[in-house]
């Protein structure tokens, strides 16, 4: 296949948990992932850990107790994770982040700051206008990696590349547009760099597998449109030209596999992209793009919800031997191709999350021609749950502390794509075949 100044706590208590999925025997193997909830979080803060073959992965999701100043904050959370990384038996290093920033004044703080502590390892990073939920200046997403025979190069202040077991995996983050004008032409401008990116890391776009776009006002007025919309007509002019993934496997996508993708809103009026790509040529490895039964191919949507419908696959898996990780495209409250539940904060979370776990099932894989295979919500690592409203943050939070359990999880402030939608969520599974 080709394709891509708080007092420091020990480590012992930040290790302390108010809930956690253990490792557990599932079908005579061990779980992959072990996630924790950090003591006394009211946040869903956390982290994971991925055992993946000869490789550990760790996915952190952080968010400041203290109310101090930005830098403060920032402080706490990056002291957080070293603590972390430090507890762990092997070495690992941070590929990827993202920062979910409250107010805009802190951007280039945030940009200084976070080079001081990295130095020559800077990840590839996302800062977004989106507000934590619990009312913090900040929270950071994170991901590191360590293990036998893993290789990481930090190529640019954009992109990182890892490689281990045959496979290249390709970090892009931080593309921002800097032109005026619409949604369409800030699209057009922020993929053509992050192609740019990917070319000069040694990838290309059609090894693209997960994207992210944060679009402020997202859900405005624009060209007689909608700024979401503009966007769609963008990425598929821009889609046209490129052979994602091909495989014989997907032959009712002439372009081959779409990426998993999250189109989100965010304060302010600009575009904020990253991606992740892959590339392997291990004879056992394969992807998937997974679409829901009980939902619409995001790509098939009638002409009357975007003129050019968005090109994204609901969830794409890829196998590789007996790994599956599978990326969740951002989830809400849709059945076919309609908005379900307006108004409800309650009902539409129930709707999202029933939404993922079919989309993963162990059936729905069996759908798609990969037996045995799928996964279940424990299986996640973390999952980000966009808001529309901060005041829904208690009722929509109680309901994925039962039907996630343990998994680390941000809230974030930001408009989905469809008005009346209260509420997003993405994650990624790990689980075996």
């Amino acid at each position: 296949m080709s394709a891509r100044p708080r007092a420091a706590r020990e480590p012992e208590a930040l290790l302390d948990s108010v809930g956690s999925s253990q490792a557990r025997v599932a079908n005579g193997e061990m779980r992959m992932v072990r996630s924790r909830l950090l003591s006394g979080s009211s946040a869903g803060a956390g982290y994971s850990c991925v055992d993946f073959g000869h490789s550990q992965r760790m996915s952190f999701m952080l968010v400041p107790r203290n109310r101090g100043s930005f830098e403060e904050q920032l402080a706490e959370v990056l002291d957080s994770q070293k603590q972390l990384l430090r507890a762990q038996p092997g070495s690992l290093r941070v590929t990827s982040q993202t920062v979910f920033m409250r107010d805009a004044v802190h951007w280039d703080d945030c940009r200084r700051l976070l080079s001081e502590h990295y130095g020559n390892e800077l990840p590839a990073t996302n800062l977004v206008l989106q507000a934590p939920c619990c009312g913090a200046a900040l929270a950071l997403e994170a991901w590191a990696i360590g293990g036998q025979g893993v290789n990481v190069e930090y190529c640019s202040a954009h992109t990182v590349r890892v490689e281990h077991e045959q496979a290249r995996w390709t970090y892009c983050a931080g593309i921002e547009s800097s032109l005026g004008g619409g949604a369409y032409e800030q699209t057009r401008e922020v993929l053509g760099k992050m192609g740019a990116e990917l070319q000069r890391a040694g990838s290309g776009f059609d090894q693209i597998v997960r994207t992210w776009l944060y679009l402020g006002g997202i859900t405005e007025p624009e060209a007689g449109s909608q700024r979401y919309k503009e966007l769609n007509r963008a990425r598929s002019e821009f889609y046209r030209e490129i052979q994602f993934h091909c495989s014989p496997s997907q032959p009712n996508i002439p372009q081959g596999i779409y990426p998993a993708s999250t189109g989100i809103g965010m304060a302010g009026t600009g575009l904020v992209a990253g991606c992740l790509a892959l590339h392997t040529a291990r004879q056992d490895a394969f992807l998937v793009a997974l679409e829901n039964p009980q939902q619409t191919p995001a790509y098939a949507y009638h002409p009357r919800f975007s003129p050019q419908s968005p090109k994204f696959s609901r969830a794409v898996a890829l196998i590789l031997g007996k790994h599956v990780t599978t990326w969740l495209s951002g989830t809400a409250s849709v059945v076919h191709s309609l908005s379900r539940h307006p108004g409800d904060i309650r009902k539409q979370t129930e709707q999202t999350i029933e939404n993922m776990e079919k989309l993963i099932s162990a059936e729905n894989f069996g759908f798609h021609g990969v037996k045995p295979a799928g996964a279940r919500l424990s299986d996640l690592a973390k999952i980000r749950v966009y808001l529309k409203r901060a005041e829904d943050f208690a009722q929509c939070k109680a309901i994925c502390d039962r039907r996630f359990g343990s998994v680390p999880a941000i809230y974030a402030v930001a408009e989905v794509c469809r008005p009346e939608l209260l509420v997003e969520i993405e994650g990624v599974a790990f689980s075996r075949r």
